[in-house]
């Protein structure tokens, strides 16, 4: 490994959703300085926070479709039925929800929960309500993928909170997506809702701590069938 290698492992990468942030924060932060040191070293500190917040650090996912991973960073805020929300065509009936709250200092970039199709993507305006609230699901602005996987059909939901006002999804209706595989992200606060099939069974609870696309939400039975390299 060169001195270069060393170097570039050190830091975390930044995604490009943040290059036209970053640079606002800093030119605002190089003209109130002008006129203020007290000013100048608030701007560094928010200019740092918003470096921070567009991390995407590497993540080393489990490969086996019995499994499902977290869509994002943050504290599991429920784990319960629930009855997604209509725009995604799951019908009346409730699935298993597993929710992810994320807060202003988590990394902020989602990843897919499974590996399958994407056979539906559905924006939906609505509130900007506390998206730790359990009302957040169903009236606030969001973004729910439907895959298409292995062990069944499967949603993530992306939803807006009560600071964050733009959700970004990268992802297109009949691709497919890999376990892990990044799809989008939301500024700045919110949570992400991953409903799944009543056969999977929940690994963990409300409270803990999640690491995006290394966490293991729920696990299937033995029948799925397992890749045997993965897809990145």
């Amino acid at each position: 490994m060169t001195l270069l290698d060393s170097v570039k492992n050190t830091f975390v990468p930044i995604h490009r959703e943040g290059y036209p942030f970053i640079a606002a924060f800093a030119a605002a932060t190089l003209f109130l300085g002008y006129f203020s040191s007290v000013l100048f070293w608030i701007g560094l500190i928010l200019t740092a926070w918003c470096i921070y917040f567009y991390r995407d650090p590497e993540r080393v996912t489990p490969v086996d479709d019995r499994l499902v991973v977290s869509p994002a960073d943050g504290v599991i805020s429920a784990v319960g039925p629930a009855v997604p929300p209509g725009e995604l065509g799951l019908g009346p009936g409730e699935m298993t929800r597993i929710s992810v709250f994320m807060n202003v200092f988590s990394c902020h970039i989602n990843r897919a929960p499974v590996r399958g199709r994407i056979i539906r993507i559905e924006h939906k305006p609505g509130k900007f309500l506390n998206a730790e609230l359990d009302k957040a699901s169903s009236e606030n602005e969001r973004n729910g993928l439907v895959i298409d996987s292995p062990n069944g059909t499967i949603a993530a939901v992306q939803i807006a909170g009560l600071v964050a006002r733009r959700i970004v999804c990268w992802a297109e209706p009949g691709g497919s997506i890999a376990i892990g595989e990044r799809f989008g992200l939301i500024r700045f606060g919110s949570r992400v809702d991953v409903f799944l099939p009543s056969n999977a069974v929940p690994r963990v609870a409300v409270g803990q701590t999640a690491v995006g696309g290394e966490t293991v939400l729920a696990e299937f039975g033995g029948t799925a069938v397992t890749p045997l390299v993965r897809v990145s």
